[in-house]
């Protein structure tokens, strides 16, 4: 599936909504990503991102070395909501030897599980309540907050060439397609700001609008 030297390859198992995204996201920075579902609705969807989206009705060691799992460096299984599967797909990838395994887990005593087998656990809802709930404390909640539809609202400090431009001149809606909606500087938020707005260093502006396009200007922030 990889050759040498090219880009980190990823497999992705299990194709519901962090699954999903995660194929998405992966594929927009260009690495080469192996998606794979039992269900052909999700997998078809899964297409529109990468053109290795496969179904696989038995997760078992024959069916995923067949997929090319075992090729792959990292793989994330996204199957939390059935532990017994997750437990089952888990070990078999662990048995192909892939170097990195990061599987999803729906709780801690799931994940305690995962990790005894070898596998990096992460638990998204929960993480993302717990940043939630330390942005609330500290009126930060807006560094990144997914919406449906992948559409997200994101924190981002403007460097670079905005430093000195103004709003209108950054045109950033027509050319990224993204909204900014708030303008922090020195710890005061604006949310009412004038065309003529000119960035200075140390400034952050909430944007809201698709992942990708908020990724491309971020990006272009680097």
């Amino acid at each position: 599936m990889k050759k040498k030297d090219e880009a980190a390859s990823f497999a992705v198992i299990g194709l519901g909504r962090f699954g999903l995204a995660l194929v998405e996201s992966l594929s927009s920075a260009e690495r080469e990503v192996l998606a794979i579902d039992r269900d052909e609705t999700r997998v078809r969807e899964a297409r529109r991102y990468t053109d290795l989206a496969m179904v696989v009705e038995s997760l078992d060691q024959e069916s995923l070395e067949e997929a090319g799992v075992q090729n792959c460096d990292t793989v994330i299984i996204c199957i939390a909501e059935k532990v017994d599967i997750s437990v089952l797909v888990t070990m078999t990838v662990m048995n192909l030897n892939v170097p990195h395994v990061i599987a999803k887990a729906s709780s801690l005593t799931h994940g305690e599980i995962l990790k005894h087998l070898g596998a990096k656990v992460v638990y998204p809802e929960r993480d993302m309540a717990l940043r939630l709930g330390k942005g609330l404390l500290y009126h930060n909640f807006l560094d990144s907050v997914a919406l449906e539809g992948n559409v997200e609202v994101r924190r981002i400090e403007v460097t670079g060439e905005l430093i000195g431009m103004s709003l209108r001149e950054a045109d950033i809606r027509q050319k990224y397609g993204v909204n900014v909606i708030a303008i922090e500087r020195e710890h005061h938020t604006q949310v009412d700001f004038p065309p003529d707005y000119r960035f200075r260093p140390g400034d952050v502006v909430s944007v809201v609008g698709k992942t990708s396009n908020i990724e491309r200007f971020e990006n272009d922030m680097q």
